[in-house]
């Protein structure tokens, strides 16, 4: 089975367009979002009622951090996250509310993993930085191959025989075999707001029977989401991360 990845959308309605026009073309035959639908962007509406529309045909959905505070859930966010939730949380319909609320923390398909942030404590919202918090996600699941979202950088960790844990910067398609010997954790970037200095949208393909990985990019109008977002009067701030990727 060929899934297609995707996590922290941050209601960018182009970019998920982008994301979704390219896995139709390379015919994944399921879809997996990894949290964060909302927060930051200027289209929390149109996003969430696409992905519940897309869930509604097989996808899986998760529940993200923003999510869960654009619902009411207490959160430790900083002043511009926290700004585009109190933006968010009263322009989200009912419809879009209900199906944000039935969101699961994690998911198995499978010998994959699925969560927002760290598979040990996934109501903990734990960032995924390095590889001593890449180990203690790796190890809390029994599952080969763990995948998350939360920090926005790509980036895939392995876990070897000898319990050493090696950290790599993907490569945008390039295939990566994931050798079932071994424990992996793939960080999925981010669709909506990268941060790892290329404004393109990224996501993954993952082939269930091969093992085989890749890492994704999308080309999208982000200065036009951008705008948006100017638009919208949310802080510039959000606007800018889109243009420089960071």
């Amino acid at each position: 089975m060929l899934l297609g990845i995707m996590s922290d959308v941050h209601a960018n309605e182009l970019a998920l367009d982008a994301c979704l026009a390219a896995l139709e073309s390379h015919a994944v035959d399921r879809l997996v979002f990894l949290g964060d639908i909302v927060g930051y962007g200027p289209d929390p509406e149109a996003v969430t009622q696409r992905v519940a529309d897309l869930a509604s045909q097989g996808a899986i959905c998760l529940m993200g951090n923003h999510d869960a505070a654009a619902l009411g859930q207490k959160s430790s966010m900083h002043d511009v996250a926290a700004a585009a939730i109190a933006w968010t949380a009263p322009r989200l319909s009912e419809s879009s509310r209900r199906f944000l609320s039935t969101l699961p923390m994690k998911a198995v398909l499978e010998d994959a993993f699925f969560v927002h942030a760290d598979a040990s404590k996934p109501e903990g919202w734990i960032y995924v930085l390095d590889a001593l918090a890449a180990m203690q996600s790796i190890m809390a699941v029994p599952q080969r191959v763990t995948f998350c979202g939360h920090v926005h950088r790509p980036r895939l960790y392995c876990l070897t025989a000898t319990a050493k844990v090696i950290a790599h910067t993907p490569v945008t398609d390039s295939t990566v075999p994931l050798s079932p010997q071994r424990h992996w954790l793939a960080v999925a970037g981010s669709v909506g707001q990268p941060r790892d200095g290329n404004p393109a949208a990224s996501f993954l393909t993952y082939d269930t029977a091969s093992r085989d990985l890749t890492y994704r990019r999308a080309s999208y109008d982000y200065e036009a989401t951008a705008q948006r977002i100017r638009d919208a009067g949310l802080p510039e701030q959000l606007a800018q991360r889109l243009s420089s990727g960071t």
